[in-house]
């Protein structure tokens, strides 16, 4: 990160010395207090007078109102796109005794400034001091605000900095009204649910408009009927006339696949996998009633020869491939330009604009994980993790993006098989330390004394990934590795910990620990329960990794029919097995997670974000 001396030092403005000598001789001391004004001055935008005109006019005056006029020279600057010399004037003139407003114009100068030299990170530290000199926040402070945390990717916090420059501005228009609906479709379901905890103004309209087009956008007859509900319910919303427009704009509905292709490796080494997902259409199919299915192989076929194939076979969209060597070969392919639904991800192709692909990344979760969990005001949890590759990409994305959110980088700590697992835990929690202390005690003192060993009392939170016999033999060291004198540590999980075959048996070992799972997997309102249970009659000893990919197949197919409303209508989501999926710019589906608690006789899903 570049400091604000490294940017200064590559200013050189004109007539630095003369405003130095300038600064010297208008300087007064004045006692610095908080502003109680109404509304504090705005940047102003005075007609044919340049910054060079105000410097001028300081020169012949003095004291305060010299001082006045370098402020709004530094004001000038920036509209003049001269970040770097707004930046010098403002940071020279806050050594001066200047009154509390004209403190708080100069740090949102220095805030714009380093907004426009891609310093959004040094921007925020200037905002947060200029909150300590006026008790009204206008406008401009929450546009800075709004723009610096979209440069830092934290959408949340941009669209609340948003909602407050939208209230205070009085002259926003129906464009400033449709920038913030446009933000509210970006946000992912657990993303809603962190705004929600926002004093914004009208937050509570634009969260049920959200919603409402999230789950029934897809669905003309049914989106309509809930706008004119909203309406009634928020008649003084700005965001009515909003809704009057889509009422009155034409929906898109695509026609349906009357042929749909299914590339799935039903023979050789996955053909359990392709079995999976080809039975978990089926199973769609059976309740949507679907259009005609073509399945081929993708371990036999000819790829050379496959567009003629779908030529003649007049398919008009396809579903898969399910392999990443195969997804590969497709995207390569230039005579494939069917609309695709593609059941993996290949990192380094870009997606055509009828290619999508359904994302089932084990970042994504972790993701969810810290954000949702950053809130809870953990301030520093360890990450025990197992050492294959799988259980390494949750948790470096895990810690990556807690540090990214808080500044503190949790300590990865890798774990193994056997005695080491508890040698492990007990190095990491710092009981050895602990014991030894004792030892060292008791090795000074002539009478032995009876200590119990104490854990580290800085750790305030365990994020967990390993198997489920790994979370099984690790779960009851924690919880005796914890002193009895010490508050309990709670202790959170990625899916990989979780197995609905597993958790048939006794779940006390497992109590208290929460984790993020998929509606198919957890026992919730999401999860298509009659399905379920015909599923599990059907394939008693399918492992959890396979149920993964049947419900997969299963949303596949309620997708081909929903994807170009997706795209057409970003606030649309799929509320499926896997997740609730959205659609992000790179044509991706991406999916938000549900969270499971363990209790001594049972798992159950719990409102966690």
């Amino acid at each position: 990160m570049k400091s604000e001396s490294h940017l200064l030092s590559r200013i050189q403005p004109v007539g630095i010395f003369c405003l130095l000598l300038l600064l010297a001789s208008c300087a007064s001391p004045q006692k610095t207090a908080v502003v109680k004004t109404t509304q504090p001055e705005a940047l102003p935008t005075p007609v044919n007078l340049n910054a060079e005109h105000f410097i001028a006019q300081s020169k012949q005056q003095s004291g305060a109102q010299a001082l006045s006029s370098l402020v709004t020279a530094s004001e000038q600057l920036l509209l003049e796109s001269k970040p770097l010399d707004a930046l010098w004037l403002a940071n020279q003139l806050q050594a001066e005794a200047l009154d509390s407003e004209s403190k708080y114009r100069l740090l949102l100068v220095k805030a714009d400034a380093l907004i426009e030299l891609a310093q959004a990170e040094l921007a925020l530290q200037q905002l947060q001091k200029a909150q300590t000199y006026t008790e009204w926040l206008d406008t401009r402070f929450y546009q800075l605000t709004a723009t610096s945390y979209r440069a830092l990717v934290f959408p949340v916090k941009a669209l609340d900095a948003q909602l407050f420059a939208f209230s205070h501005n009085t002259q926003a228009n129906e464009q400033d009204i449709e920038i913030l609906w446009q933000a509210f479709q970006q946000l992912a379901p657990w993303q809603l649910t962190t705004i929600s905890e926002s004093k914004a103004p009208y937050l509570g309209g634009w969260l049920q408009l959200t919603k409402y087009a999230n789950r029934f956008g897809g669905d003309v007859s049914a989106f309509d009927r809930y706008l004119r509900q909203w309406r009634r319910q928020f008649p003084t919303h700005p965001a009515n006339g909003l809704v009057n427009e889509i009422l009155a704009t034409e929906k898109f509905m695509p026609l349906g696949a009357q042929h749909i292709a299914v590339i799935l490796p039903l023979s050789g080494r996955q053909q359990a996998a392709g079995s999976a997902a080809q039975q978990g259409i089926l199973a769609a199919y059976q309740q949507q009633n679907a259009p005609k299915l073509h399945f081929f192989d993708s371990q036999t076929l000819d790829w050379s020869t496959l567009a003629s194939e779908l030529e003649a076979l007049e398919i008009d969209q396809v579903i898969g491939p399910l392999l990443r060597d195969q997804v590969n070969n497709y995207l390569e392919n230039p005579d494939f330009n069917l609309p695709t639904l593609l059941l993996n991800v290949a990192p380094k192709q870009t997606l055509k604009h009828n290619q999508f692909a359904l994302s089932m990344r084990p970042e994504d979760e972790a993701i969810q994980a810290a954000a949702t969990l950053a809130r809870k005001d953990y301030k520093k949890p360890i990450v025990l993790v197992n050492q294959d590759q799988v259980s390494q990409r949750i948790a470096t994305a895990f810690v990556d993006e807690w540090q990214r959110i808080t500044g503190y980088k949790p300590k990865l700590m890798p774990f193994s098989k056997g005695k080491k697992m508890q040698t492990m835990l007990k190095s990491a929690l710092g009981v050895f330390q602990s014991k030894a202390r004792i030892d060292d005690l008791n090795s000074r003192i002539k009478h032995t004394i009876k200590a119990e060993t104490r854990n580290r009392r800085d750790i305030d939170m365990i994020y967990l990934v390993g198997s489920p016999t790994q979370t099984r033999l690790l779960k009851p060291h924690i919880d005796v590795s914890i002193s009895p004198f010490a508050d309990t540590i709670p202790i959170y999980a990625s899916s990989r910990s979780h197995s609905a075959a597993v958790d048939e048996g006794d779940t006390r070992d497992l109590a208290g620990m929460s984790f993020t799972e998929m509606p198919w997997l957890l026992a919730s309102p999401a999860q298509n329960k009659p399905l379920a249970k015909v599923a599990k009659q059907l394939f008693p000893t399918r492992s959890d990794s396979l149920q993964r990919i049947f419900a997969m197949g299963y949303d596949s197919l309620a997708l081909v029919n929903k994807l170009t409303v997706m795209q057409q209508q970003p606030y649309v989501r799929h509320y499926g097995q896997v997740g609730t999926l959205q659609l992000t710019d790179e044509q991706l589906l991406t999916r938000t997670l549900l969270w499971g608690r363990y209790y001594k006789n049972s798992v159950r899903h719990i409102a966690m974000d």
